[in-house]
C-alpha cells in the first residue's frame, strides 16, 4: 500500500511538472506563430444554425444582442463556468436576428483584441471547439455584412483557433470533448472549402476517435448510455453538414449512425423512459426525436439483449437489466458498479429506478454515485462489486467484474432474465447470481438472489435494495411482512418472507449534477450457508 502511495505521488508530480511545462510552451512565441499560421481564404459554406438544434438548449424567448451590456462584457469577473458559457458563444445561439450585426460583430472583435495569444482560461479545449462552431454557424450575425478588415481578422482567427485544436485534440483526455473539437474541425474545413487540409486533419480524427471508443457491434465501449446518445447528435451533426455543403459523406460516419442509432432505438425510443445505468440521467430526448423526424432518421431496434443489458418489454411493462461486464478501465471513468441492478417501468412510470450519476467535481458525490449501495441489487458487508481510486477530481475503475452467466426468456405470458457475475469473488469467494421471473397475467415479478460461496464457512452480512424515484410513497403493514408501494394511481406489494425487510432515505442522482431525497427498501441478513437463496416478490394490488 505504501508504495502504490508512493507511485501514486510521484505519477502526480510528473503529472504537475507536464503540465506547467506544457503551459509555459504554449504562452511562447514560438507556440504563438505555430497556431497562426493562415491562408488567404474565403469563408463558402454557410451552415445553417438549426442544425445545432439537438445540442443547444435554446432559450424560448430570443434577445438581442442590444439587451446586454456588449460594451463591457469582456470586462467582468465571472466564475468558471459563468466565464466558460461566455467564451464558447454558445450564447449566440439565442440571439434574435434582428439583432445588430455591427454590435455583434464588436463584441467578437473586442475578445479577439483581448485574447489574441493562447491564455489557458479562454483557450481551453472544449470551449475553443464550441465558439468556432457558434462563429461559423452564426454567420448570419458574426460575418455576414462585414466590412473586408474584420473579414480578414475574423478567418485568421477561426483558422489559429482551429490550429490550436488540431494541436491539442491528442492531450485531451475527453473523448466527448475530443468529438467536439474533429466537429470543429471538419465544420472550418467545409466551410473554407479552398483548405482541403482541415477536413481531412478532422476526418482523420474523428475516424481513430471512433475506432478506439466503439466495438465490433458498434456499441460504445464505456456501455454509458448518454454518451452513445451525445455520438448520434454529433455524428448527425456532422452528416447534415456535409449534405448541406455539398460534399461526399464518408461511409463510416452512415456506418456509426446506423449503429448509434439502433441504441437510441433500443434505450429511448422503444421506452419514452431514461433508464439510469452506468453515467445516465433524466434526459431531453423528446426535442432530438422532433429533430430526427424533421430531418428524415428512423432507427429501429428489437432486440431483447443489446450492449451488455436485457431489456423485456410489453404495452404496459418494460423490465431492464445491467447484464454486461465492467468496460475495460480506459474507458470506464464513468461506469456506476450497478451490476445485475434493474429497472421497472409500469405504464411509463418507474416502479424500481436506480439513483442515477453524480458527475460534477464532488468527490464525495461522485464516490456515492458509484456505489452498488444507490443501484437496485446487492451489497456484501456494505462493499461495491467493484472497486475504485480516486484520481484528481474523481473516482476511476480499479477491479472490474465479468459477467459468467446471462440468459433471457421472454413469452406472451412469462419472462424471465438470470445472470451472474463475479465481483464479489476475491474478497468474499462468493458469486452473485439473480433471475427475475414476470408473469403478466397476475402482473407479479418474482425474483431470487442468490449467493453462491466458493468457500464454505464464511458468513457476513448482506443488502439488497430497491430504489424508488423522489415521488414514489412507501408504507410498511403493521405485521412487518410487507412495503406497500404508492406508484401515483398504482399500488404494489414487496414481500420477502424469510429475510428482514425495512424503508431507508437515500440521495436520487436521477436530474444532472444535482440530488435529492429518495426512498428505498430492502432485504439484510447474515450469509451462513454454500448458497444462499433470497427470494423476493412484488405483485400489483390495485
Amino acid at each position: 500500500m505504501l508504495l502504490n502511495g508512493f507511485f501514486r505521488t510521484f505519477n502526480d508530480l510528473i503529472s504537475l511538472i507536464n503540465e506547467k511545462s506544457k503551459n509555459i510552451y504554449q504562452n511562447s512565441n514560438f507556440y504563438n506563430r505555430k497556431i497562426s499560421k493562415s491562408l488567404d481564404f474565403k469563408f463558402q459554406y454557410k451552415p445553417s444554425p438549426y442544425l445545432l438544434s439537438s445540442l443547444i438548449n435554446y432559450q424560448n424567448k430570443k434577445y438581442t444582442i442590444e439587451e446586454l451590456d456588449y460594451n463591457t462584457i469582456w470586462e467582468n469577473n465571472l466564475e468558471s463556468k459563468e466565464n466558460k458559457r461566455l467564451n464558447n458563444f454558445f450564447w449566440f445561439f439565442s440571439l434574435d436576428l434582428r439583432s445588430s450585426k455591427n454590435s455583434t460583430q464588436k463584441v467578437i472583435t473586442d475578445w479577439i483584441n483581448k485574447n489574441q495569444r493562447y491564455n489557458k482560461e479562454n483557450w481551453e479545449f472544449n470551449t475553443t471547439a464550441k465558439r468556432v462552431i457558434s462563429w461559423l454557424s452564426n454567420h448570419q450575425l458574426s460575418y455576414d455584412e462585414s466590412d473586408k478588415e474584420y473579414r480578414s481578422i475574423f478567418n485568421f482567427m477561426i483558422q489559429k483557433q482551429t490550429n490550436h485544436l488540431i494541436n491539442e485534440i491528442k492531450n485531451s483526455k475527453n473523448l466527448e470533448n475530443k468529438i467536439i473539437g474533429c466537429s470543429a474541425i471538419i465544420l472550418t474545413g467545409l466551410c473554407f472549402g479552398s483548405e482541403k487540409n482541415y477536413l481531412k486533419i478532422g476526418l482523420n480524427f474523428l475516424k481513430k476517435i471512433a475506432k478506439s471508443s466503439i466495438d465490433n457491434q458498434g456499441f460504445i465501449k464505456s456501455r454509458n448510455i448518454q454518451q452513445q446518445i451525445f455520438y448520434l447528435k454529433y455524428f448527425i451533426l456532422i452528416k447534415e453538414w456535409f449534405k448541406e455543403s455539398q460534399v461526399n459523406i464518408p461511409d463510416y460516419i452512415e456506418e456509426n449512425i446506423y449503429y448509434f442509432g439502433q441504441a437510441y432505438a433500443y434505450f429511448w425510443q422503444n421506452i419514452k423512459v431514461d433508464l439510469l445505468f452506468n453515467g445516465n440521467n433524466i434526459s431531453n430526448n423528446q426535442d432530438f426525436d422532433i429533430y430526427l423526424k424533421r430531418l428524415g432518421y428512423k432507427f429501429r431496434n428489437e432486440k431483447k439483449n443489446y450492449g451488455g443489458y436485457t431489456v423485456l418489454q410489453n404495452k404496459k411493462i418494460c423490465l431492464a437489466m445491467d447484464t454486461g461486464p465492467t468496460p475495460d478501465l480506459p474507458h470506464s471513468s464513468d461506469y456506476q458498479s450497478g451490476a445485475l441492478s434493474f429497472e421497472i417501468i409500469s405504464n411509463g412510470r418507474k416502479l424500481i429506478s436506480n439513483c442515477g450519476y453524480f458527475k460534477k467535481n464532488n468527490l464525495k458525490l461522485n464516490q456515492i454515485s458509484k456505489s452498488s449501495a444507490t443501484h437496485s441489487t446487492l451489497i456484501i458487508d456494505d462493499n461495491s462489486s467493484c472497486k475504485f481510486f480516486k484520481k484528481k477530481k474523481s473516482w476511476n475503475l480499479k477491479t472490474g467484474l465479468k459477467i459468467i452467466q446471462n440468459n433471457s426468456v421472454f413469452e406472451e405470458n412469462y419472462w424471465k432474465i438470470n445472470a451472474a457475475h463475479d465481483g464479489y469473488i476475491k474478497k468474499y469467494n462468493s458469486v452473485h447470481e439473480r433471475e427475475i421471473e414476470f408473469y403478466p397475467e397476475q402482473m407479479m415479478f418474482v425474483g431470487t438472489d442468490k449467493i453462491i460461496k466458493r468457500k464454505t464457512n464464511y458468513s457476513y452480512k448482506f443488502e439488497i435494495r430497491f430504489h424508488l424515484e423522489p415521488n414514489v410513497k412507501l408504507m410498511k403493514t403493521q405485521d412487518n411482512k410487507s412495503i406497500l408501494i404508492e406508484l401515483k394511481d398504482e399500488g404494489w406489494r414487496f414481500t420477502c418472507e424469510k429475510y428482514e425487510i425495512n424503508i431507508d432515505n437515500g440521495l436520487y442522482f436521477g436530474n444532472k449534477n444535482s440530488y435529492t431525497e429518495n426512498q428505498n427498501f430492502f432485504i439484510s441478513g447474515i450469509s451462513n450457508y454454500d448458497e444462499e437463496r433470497i427470494k423476493w416478490e412484488i405483485r400489483k394490488i390495485q
